[in-house]
C-alpha cells in the first residue's frame, strides 16, 4: 500500500516548501538570497568599521555601545518581518477538485447544429455580482482554480494561485503579498527604510568627526571611505524604500490594494473605504486570519488524484463527440423535423443562462465566499435539461 501523500507534496501551485510543508515560499524564493545580502553587507560593513570606532568617538554614558546594540537588534528585527513576510501562506484560496459545472451539470463545450454551426452553449456564469457595504462588487470565476474569486482576490500568474486580498507579487521577498502576509511586508518595508536612516545618520556623525579631527572633508573621506560609501548606500535606498512606505501609507489610508490602485485607478468608487482611522485599525489592530491550508497535514483523495479533473474533462468530450454523431445521424432524417426540435428545444431552454450572460446581482457578503468559495447558481437542474434532450431525441426517433 502506497504511503499517503501529505498536501505540499500534491500541491498543484508552483510553491516551494521547506520543513516538511511548515514553511511556504514563492517559486522565486531564491530573491530573497539578494534581500538579504542587499541588508547584512551594508550592516555589516557599518558594525565592523563605524559603529566599532563610534565606541571611542563617543565615550559618555556608553553611546557608542548603545549604538552597535540598537544596529543588530533593529537588523535581527528586519530579517525576522522579512522572512515572516516570506514563509508565511499570504492567504491561498482553496482550489476546487473539480469544475464547478461538475458540480452543478452544466455544460462545458458546444454542440453542433446542422450545417456545422455552433449552437449556444449552457455554461456556468464566468462572473457574478455580489454585495459590499451595500454596493455591487463583480466577482470573476477562476478557470485554473475551478472558484469564484472572493471579492478582493486575484489569481498570482507567478504562484498560480488565488490570493485573497491580493496585493502584488514582491520579486524581493519572493512571495505574494496579500491578507496574512500585507502588515508584516509593510513592517518589513517602513523598518527597512527607518534602518537605512539610521545608517546613514550614524555614518554622517562619524564623517564629521573625522573632518573636526583631520580639518577637511577630503581628508576626512580617505579616512573612512566606507562611511561615504554607506551614506550613498542608503541615500539611495532610502529612495526606494521610503518612497514604498509612502505609497503604502496612503493605500493603507484609502483601503485600497496596490493591484487595485493601478487597475482600477480610473474608477473613484471604492467600496472597501471605512474613513482613514478605520483603516489603519483594519490592518494593524486585526488578527490574522489562521490559513485555509495544513500543507504538513495528509492530502485527501481529491488532492491526490490530480488526473481527476482531466478524466471529467475527457467524459464530458466524449459525450460531446456522441451528441455531434447523433446530430449529423439525425440531419437524414429530414431538416423540416430536426427544425421543428430544435424550436422546441430553444422554448425549453430559454430560461437557462447562456455563456457570457451575466446572472442578476446576489446580496453576498464576503463571508458568503468564506469556506465554499461556490455561490448558488441558478435554480436551473441538469436534470431538466437532460429530460428536454431525451424527449427531443425521442421525437427526432418517431
Amino acid at each position: 500500500m502506497a504511503e499517503p501523500k501529505r498536501l505540499y507534496q500534491v500541491w498543484k501551485g508552483k510553491n516551494k516548501f521547506f520543513f516538511s510543508g511548515r514553511l511556504i515560499f514563492g517559486p522565486d524564493a531564491r530573491s530573497l538570497i539578494i534581500a538579504l545580502l542587499l541588508i547584512l553587507v551594508p550592516v555589516v560593513i557599518f558594525c565592523t568599521l563605524v559603529a566599532r570606532n563610534l565606541l571611542h568617538e563617543i565615550p559618555a554614558y556608553n553611546a557608542g555601545y548603545a549604538i552597535l546594540v540598537v544596529t543588530i537588534v533593529f537588523t535581527i528585527y528586519v530579517l525576522f518581518l522579512l522572512l515572516l513576510t516570506s514563509s508565511r501562506d499570504p492567504g491561498i484560496v482553496p482550489r476546487s477538485s473539480r469544475p464547478l459545472e461538475d458540480e452543478f451539470g452544466y455544460e462545458s463545450s458546444a454542440s453542433v447544429e446542422a450545417g456545422g454551426r455552433l449552437s449556444q452553449r449552457v455554461q456556468l456564469p464566468r462572473t457574478r455580482e455580489v454585495f459590499v457595504n451595500g454596493l455591487p462588487v463583480r466577482v470573476k470565476y477562476c478557470e485554473t482554480c475551478m472558484v469564484y474569486r472572493p471579492p478582493r482576490c486575484s489569481h498570482c500568474s507567478v504562484c498560480d494561485n488565488c490570493v485573497e486580498r491580493f496585493d502584488h507579487h514582491c520579486p524581493y521577498v519572493g512571495q505574494c503579498i496579500g491578507k496574512r502576509n500585507y502588515r508584516s511586508f509593510f513592517l518589513f518595508v517602513s523598518s527597512s527604510a527607518l534602518l537605512c536612516i539610521f545608517i546613514f545618520s550614524m555614518s554622517a556623525l562619524y564623517m564629521k568627526f573625522l573632518v573636526d579631527e583631520h580639518g577637511t572633508v577630503w581628508m576626512a573621506m580617505k579616512e573612512s571611505p566606507a562611511s561615504v560609501v554607506l551614506m550613498v548606500y542608503s541615500f539611495v535606498l532610502l529612495w526606494f524604500v521610503g518612497g514604498l512606505t509612502g505609497f503604502h501609507l496612503y493605500l493603507i489610508g484609502s483601503n485600497q490594494t496596490t493591484y487595485e490602485n493601478f487597475r482600477h485607478r480610473a474608477d473613484n468608487r471604492n467600496v472597501y473605504d471605512r474613513g482613514c482611522l478605520n483603516n489603519f485599525l483594519e490592518v494593524f489592530c486585526t488578527k490574522t486570519e489562521p490559513s485555509r491550508h495544513n500543507f504538513h497535514a495528509y492530502a485527501n483523495e481529491d488532492m491526490t488524484e490530480p488526473s481527476r479533473g482531466s478524466t471529467h474533462a475527457a467524459h464530458k468530450r466524449n459525450s460531446n463527440e456522441g451528441r455531434r454523431a447523433k446530430v449529423e445521424e439525425d440531419l437524414e432524417i429530414g431538416n423540416d423535423l430536426l427544425k421543428v426540435s430544435q424550436r422546441r428545444e430553444s422554448e425549453e431552454v430559454s430560461d437557462i443562462p447562456i455563456r457570457g450572460q451575466d446572472t442578476p446581482p446576489q446580496k453576498l457578503s464576503e463571508a458568503d465566499f468564506g469556506l465554499g468559495l461556490e455561490p448558488q447558481v441558478s435554480s436551473f437542474r441538469y436534470e431538466d435539461y437532460s429530460s428536454s434532450l431525451d424527449r427531443r431525441n425521442e421525437r427526432m426517433r418517431v
